[in-house]
């Protein structure tokens, strides 16, 4: 099937991506699983522009600077700040019901921000923000908006009937998740907006399909991805055994919550930095990851018990609403708390205009590395990333539309030497021993050994994995199993090429700061 341009995700990026190429050529979309599916409904906090008065660029680019342990590009930074005013008037434009004060729109403040810049839809901005894209996508006739694909890889020059190595991208090889069959879908132009890869950890806040997939097919087709080692844990998830990744939002400390030791009572914070509880997320992780591992707890307490009930109500409606369902009232008691994965730093290496190194192929959001959050991202960027980066892809597409070639004629996908799998056992087991030896061996706190037993492991499962995709039928299970497999593999190699202690790679073996911040670039 032929399209313009294909569009991977339905998120924040791929649909700000699709609208913008929409003016002028059809794009189709696709997603895995449901339309909605992605990080984008998830977001609570909100999306950080400067928009107050006594706020400047200068002042929202340094906080990004400084959060990001000094390992951002500058021009990247600078580029997505002083476009973010533009980001949430076309978000306005959508529909997009902001929080607002009179005229004004209500701005909160985050950990690591010097002002309050983070416009909001109460607690649940994400949904707001993706429910508004949807609906201009669905009503848009230039755009056609597939879910229930599962893309496995791109299509390029080698998969051409008249083979080329010319690295090209011309779409990508899709299951059709009801089916089972696997479509090839072409394209003069293919835009990556899969999303992270939290899901390689035990404890992720990502939803069930950040499997990495798009910085895996990336790699697999010869991109490089760079600083995978960032990976971000959100302080504060709800420990709770039933829900597995309900988020806290930070915001919650930001207007008052403490951090206490359940077992003593002591407000802790303050003995890890003096910026206490509006430290940025790093340190309150690992300071979490602390008090937990040094005491035996379980979890720690998280309390804004202390604030008066209404201002709580009405500031945190949903998650007010979803810990009464689970016994807790957060106006009269703590919160149990534990750190989570959150956010894929690193990702596929992109320019401003969001081209990867593959002709044809370029790519959006938070399965990139921009320059924008270097080695921690500071809080509310991430929606904003995905507005710009996508923005920027379809102008870019757009400028050079005469010079990309239509589509040549592709191999359709060959399964004549696979047969259907009857040990899917094998599958669930790989996949849980590869999230629990990552959250132990290549978590928030590292050693070069615990990464050296994780790369083993790694070095073993890949090969069992190649092996049961060489022989059986693909689903989406085993798509998912081979790109978090790569996913682990690319963390755990850049983990062991840093030889230092920066944002969010902290190792005992390198605590040290190095003179210069490099980042780290793996080449396929």
């Amino acid at each position: 099937m032929t399209h313009d341009v294909i569009v991977i995700g339905s998120g924040a990026a791929g649909l700000t991506a699709a609208l913008a190429l929409a003016e002028r050529v059809r794009v189709l979309v696709l997603a895995k699983g449901d339309l909605a599916g992605g990080s984008t409904a998830w977001a609570q906090g909100g999306i950080a522009a400067v928009l107050d008065a006594g706020d400047t660029f200068e002042n929202h680019i340094r906080d990004t600077m400084v959060a990001g342990a000094g390992l951002n590009r500058l021009e990247t930074v600078e580029f997505v700040i002083e476009r973010a005013p533009h980001a949430i008037q076309r978000l306005v434009a959508l529909g997009v019901p902001f929080n607002s004060e009179g005229e004004n729109l209500h701005l909160t403040r985050e950990g690591g921000h010097s002002h309050r810049r983070i416009v909001h839809v109460n607690d649940a901005t994400g949904w707001a923000v993706e429910e508004a894209l949807l609906n201009a996508a669905r009503a848009h006739p230039n755009i056609t908006l597939l879910p229930g694909r599962a893309c496995i890889d791109l299509i390029t020059g080698r998969h051409e009937e008249r083979y080329s190595g010319s690295g090209r991208v011309w779409g990508v090889y899709a299951l059709d998740e009801a089916s089972g069959k696997v479509e090839a879908h072409t394209a003069r132009a293919t835009v990556l907006a899969t999303g992270g890869a939290g899901r390689v950890y035990q404890f992720s806040t990502a939803p069930r399909g950040a499997t990495g997939d798009g910085i895996a097919m990336a790699w697999r087709a010869g991109a490089r991805v760079s600083n995978m080692e960032m990976m971000q844990f959100h302080p504060t998830c709800l420990y709770n055994l039933d829900v597995k990744n309900f988020l806290i939002t930070e915001a919650v400390r930001g207007e008052g919550g403490h951090l206490l030791n359940p077992r003593t009572g002591h407000r802790y914070m303050l003995d890890y930095d003096e910026r206490a509880e509006l430290a940025p997320r790093d340190i309150v992780a690992r300071a979490n990851d602390s008090e937990i591992k040094r005491d035996g707890l379980d979890y720690v307490h998280l309390d804004i018990s202390h604030m008066d009930p209404d201002f709580v109500k009405g500031h945190f409606p949903n998650i007010h609403e979803k810990l009464l369902g689970l016994g807790i009232d957060m106006t009269r008691q703590p919160i149990p708390v534990v750190p989570a994965q959150h956010y894929t730093c690193g990702g596929v290496l992109i320019d401003l205009a969001g081209r990867t190194d593959l002709p044809g192929l370029y790519a959006a959001g938070e399965c990139t590395e921009s320059g924008l959050h270097g080695a921690n991202r500071l809080a509310s960027n991430s929606l904003l990333e995905c507005f710009v980066f996508g923005e920027a892809a379809a102008a870019d597409i757009l400028a050079r539309w005469d010079s990309f070639d239509a589509p040549p004629p592709v191999r359709p996908w060959d399964e004549s030497r696979v047969t259907d799998s009857d040990e899917e056992v094998i599958i669930k087991q790989n996949w849980t021993e590869i999230r629990r030896f990552m959250w132990n061996y290549v978590g928030i706190v590292r050693t070069t050994k615990r990464l050296e037993r994780a790369a083993h492991r790694i070095t073993m499962l890949t090969a069992e994995v190649e092996d049961y995709y060489g022989h059986f039928r693909v689903s989406t299970d085993l798509i998912e199993l081979r790109n978090l497999l790569q996913c682990a593999d690319l963390i755990v190699r850049s983990a062991l090429r840093r030889h230092e202690s920066r944002g969010l790679h902290y190792t005992l073996d390198y605590p040290a700061l190095l003179p210069e911040a490099v980042d780290t670039v793996l080449v396929p």
